[in-house]
């Protein structure tokens, strides 16, 4: 949750200063990874009641599930005012270093929650490792749309990067929403 709280800080920070609304999203992201850190630990508390835990971890991935959805709009709209107005967003170094370094990080935090989610039978815990899993694929996307911006001079490279991460949002924000135990498979 630290590195997440970070993570969005920094991204949503760097993409205002360059008006990137793929950072954006990517911070949004982040914070939505916080919320589901935040409901898994309120899901682990301790309650003798079966039936208690079960309703927090159907709510946990549901709250997961409709956080995802408002973001894929957010994210869309804003991408597409972006290109209408052919609005050309600033070189971010910041946000491509975060990109690169959230992109080593990710896969390995997936990787140790998956391990607790195991040793718990924890959907919700399962769920909050597939965040990070598709954080990972969000930074990749995030890293190509700044760089080829930065690079080249695309403009368009970064809202069109935002909208190739709103499928996967989408994707996984309907699969949680819909309480599908496989939107941790990946």
């Amino acid at each position: 949750m630290g590195w997440n709280s970070l993570e969005g800080l920094i991204a949503v920070g760097a993409g205002a200063l360059a008006g990137s609304i793929s950072l954006i999203g990517f911070g949004a992201d982040s914070f939505i990874e916080v919320t589901s850190g935040a409901a898994v630990f309120w899901r682990m508390a301790r309650d003798a009641d079966v039936d208690r835990r079960e309703a927090r971890e159907q709510l946990t991935v549901r709250i997961v599930g409709i956080a995802l959805l408002a973001l894929a709009v957010y994210v869309t709209l804003e991408a597409i005012r972006t290109l209408a107005a052919r609005t050309s967003p600033e070189v971010s170094p910041v946000g491509i270093g975060l990109a690169a370094v959230s992109l080593i990080v990710m896969p390995l935090l997936a990787r140790a929650k998956r391990r607790v989610a195991d040793a718990l039978g924890s959907r919700a815990m399962h769920a909050d490792a597939a965040q990070t899993d598709f954080c990972a694929y969000l930074s990749a996307i995030l890293l190509a749309g700044l760089a080829l911006n930065a690079a080249f001079g695309l403009w368009w490279a970064d809202p069109a990067a935002a909208l190739v991460m709103v499928p996967i949002i989408v994707n996984e924000g309907v699969r949680a929403l819909r309480g599908d135990p496989c939107a941790c498979d990946h």
